[in-house]
């Protein structure tokens, strides 16, 4: 059996179709999604976090004082 091993963007359109046709065929591909320790590697925000920049981001660019209930 030969096998190529393939990395897909599937953030566009494009990269989510090509992964909808490749998990059509089970019996010939196989897909291997990140593992959970791939993404705790990463950079996470809670959603307080989230919403306090937004806040910061919409007050200083529309020069207001709102506060986002969260």
């Amino acid at each position: 059996m030969n096998t190529v091993n393939v990395q897909i963007d599937i953030s566009g359109p494009a990269g989510k179709k090509l992964l909808r046709e490749i998990e059509k065929n089970p019996d010939i591909a196989k897909i291997e999604y990140p593992s959970s320790m791939d993404i705790s590697a990463k950079k996470t925000y809670t959603v307080e976090e989230v919403f306090s920049n937004v806040e910061e981001k919409l007050n200083s660019h529309y020069g207001s004082d709102i506060k986002l209930k969260y």
